[in-house]
């Protein structure tokens, strides 16, 4: 039996967070059977294994779908006053709404879900600069965590890879991010400044350094990065530091010539490491690193943009599949566009989905 979460405690909508993805064509018969003219659909994210489904919508609901081959059936629906972001590793692809007649406030909610180490977590952030932590529990879902931290809409909250820890990223138009963590029984939590006019995107690394997979003296995981993206039009890589006890810049990346809307560090564990950026002036730079197996982090001072994708419309998502080596775009033009790199280096189109 479906259960409504009536009161989410929220005072105003809901951003963001379900996981990885296949049967795309199985969103898009959801996405089309939901739609009309009042609701418009925001966002969609298969969980780990790929059985559940969550949209999220602008009549401050989220659905979730129990996927059986291929059938669907709507099995919750969590309503009240915003959207949610259930908790996990970045999906790689996502679906994004139309331009808003603002361009610079759109209506963008988003969802992401959890590793199944931690069970069956949620994370909800909102306009009202709030974040709440959900778990189910006895096939009910209960608020075990509430975060007021910021003053302004938190954008975006991204969990870390499992082998990190049971952490949380949030990104609020305050310029600051606060980094949630769950230990030992408790919460806790880092929140700093990091982009003077509002922070838009996160995105985690890989737990293990790059390299390290080829390595011959591998590095542990669990090492703790991010790159954030922000209104001042930088891209930023940030570390863990263990003698300050807080998250440090390493470096910030310039470029782009309007707000960076979206970021996404590839999941690969190979020498060379990508960062993807999308921004609102119509492009995407993908961001290079490259490591040598003698020091797989020697590098990370020195990443560089390889490659400029140039769109017709402003650029809203950007999110690489599960191997990292397929890049997945979608922008305000209703157009999803997937693009791999060649043997000469050169980022081809490889399909580009329309409505």
């Amino acid at each position: 039996m479906a259960q409504v979460i009536t009161n989410s405690g929220h005072d105003d909508m809901i951003v963001r967070s379900f996981q990885p993805a296949k049967r795309i064509h199985i969103v898009v018969d959801i996405f089309q059977a939901e739609a009309n003219e009042t609701v418009s659909q925001h966002d969609a994210v298969l969980d780990y294994y790929g059985r559940r489904l969550a949209t999220c919508s602008s009549d401050k609901t989220i659905k979730i779908f129990e996927i059986e081959g291929e059938t669907h059936k709507l099995s919750e629906t969590l309503r009240g006053r915003s959207l949610v972001r259930l908790m996990g590793p970045p999906p790689p692809v996502t679906f994004t709404p139309p331009s808003s007649p603002n361009p610079k406030h759109p209506n963008s909610f988003r969802l992401n879900q959890a590793h199944p180490k931690y069970g069956n977590i949620l994370a909800s952030s909102s306009y009202d600069g709030k974040v709440l932590i959900w778990r189910e529990q006895n096939a009910q879902w209960q608020k075990v965590a509430d975060f007021a931290l910021h003053s302004a809409s938190v954008n975006i909250v991204s969990w870390s890879p499992h082998e990190s820890g049971c952490l949380l990223a949030c990104a609020s138009s305050d310029g600051r991010v606060s980094v949630l963590e769950f230990h030992e029984g408790t919460w806790e939590h880092k929140i700093f400044q990091a982009h003077g006019l509002g922070v838009n995107a996160v995105s985690w690394a890989p737990a293990a350094a790059p390299g390290s997979l080829v390595s011959s003296k591998p590095e542990a995981g669990g090492r703790r990065r991010f790159v954030t993206g922000g209104s001042d039009n930088l891209v930023k890589i940030w570390d863990w530091s263990p003698d300050q006890k807080t998250y440090t810049p390493m470096l910030s990346l310039s470029g782009h010539t309007d707000w960076v809307r979206d970021v996404a560090w590839a999941p690969t564990l190979l020498q060379k490491s990508y960062i993807a950026s999308a921004s609102q002036d119509k492009t995407v730079r993908i961001w290079t690193s490259s490591s040598s197996s003698s020091d797989p982090t020697a590098a990370e001072a020195s990443w560089t943009c390889s490659t400029v994708l140039s769109f017709e419309a402003v650029v809203w998502r950007v999110s690489w599949s599960l191997s990292g080596n397929v890049l997945a775009v979608s922008g305000g033009d209703n157009k999803v566009s997937l693009w791999k790199e060649n043997l000469r280096g050169d980022w081809d189109c490889v399909k580009t989905i329309e409505e």
